[in-house]
């Protein structure tokens, strides 16, 4: 049956990791993580429509402090490697056009491509009628990146494996009555290699899984004080060595009054724990203006 969706808007929502363990190196030389990840309100815009002869074309528009240079080649975009591959596995005649205008920091550790990517699977699974599970399209997006399985499963999760493994934070019933948290993210306008960064990480290997368990209760509990000390990335002191911009973004963050503070993913945006929307503005107001940053809140729920 083919589909009478001509077009599809989507919100691609980024990412911070509020845990990050390093559970152990993998035969295949990637790591075994362990990470909770919810998804925040900044967010790119994906449109899709749809296009005949089984064409794929893709139209990038970006806010004017993000360096377009970086996006790369149309051709290798994670978008369109998402619609060529989802074409051939199930066996699909129809294109799309994508048209993505990013908000989400380039190479910044909250999910900007993947985010795009995981909009493109759901949206392409209404827009060429597959009737693909969650389950389903979680596995397809495990084959491209860590993150897109998480960001395709929506909400706060737990993410094990390289990410391929995610179980939801909270069961629905609980999500839906969830408050957000209020936080700051910055980027300094670096990028991170997030395979440098793992081979240049030393440190000890973590394996806690009472940090989950503690930051589901502290969310759960909208307690601002106690999910700041929960925070936990096992790859923040490494990336702080590499690039000191990004541990500079994130004194800068502790000294306008945050209460907690992280480096999300591998970097380079860090964020800060606030306590409310209020808080958030007084924040942003102490951070220096070449500091790219936002307030943002959480969506336990998309």
């Amino acid at each position: 049956m083919t589909s009478c969706i001509p077009e599809i808007e989507l919100k691609a929502h980024a990412k911070v990791n509020l845990t990050l363990e390093v559970l152990g190196r993998r035969p295949d030389g990637y790591h075994n993580l362990r990470s909770v990840i919810v998804p925040i309100s900044l967010a790119d815009s994906v449109t899709l429509h749809r296009a005949p002869g089984g064409e794929i074309g893709l139209a990038v528009s970006t806010e004017s402090w993000i360096k377009a240079e970086r996006l790369g080649p149309g051709a290798l975009n994670l978008a369109v490697r998402v619609a060529c591959l989802m074409q051939q596995r199930y066996s699909v005649r129809q294109g799309v056009f994508i048209r993505i205008h990013k908000r989400i920091p380039i190479g910044g550790g909250m999910g900007g491509g993947s985010a795009d990517a995981a909009a493109v699977i759901r949206g392409l699974n209404k827009l060429w009628n597959l009737n693909q599970s969650l389950a389903e399209l979680s596995s397809f997006g495990a084959d491209l990146g860590s993150d897109i399985p998480a960001l395709v499963t929506g909400g706060a999760v737990v993410i094990e494996g390289r990410g391929e493994c995610v179980t939801p934070l909270f069961a629905p019933e609980v999500a839906s009555a969830v408050e957000p948290i209020w936080l700051v993210v910055a980027n300094p306008g670096v990028m991170c290699s997030t395979a440098q960064i793992f081979a240049k990480w030393r440190a000890d290997l973590t394996n806690a899984p009472e940090m989950v368990n503690n930051i589901r209760l502290h969310i759960q509990r909208a307690d601002v004080r106690a999910v700041a000390d929960t925070l936990y990335n096992g790859l923040e002191q490494t990336v702080f060595s590499a690039c000191p911009e990004v541990a500079k973004a994130a004194a800068l963050l502790r000294n306008a009054g945050c209460p907690g503070v992280l480096l999300s993913g591998s970097g380079a945006s860090v964020f800060g724990l606030v306590r409310s929307e209020a808080h958030g503005e007084m924040v942003s107001r102490k951070l220096p203006a070449g500091l790219w940053h936002r307030v943002v809140r959480t969506c336990p729920v998309v």
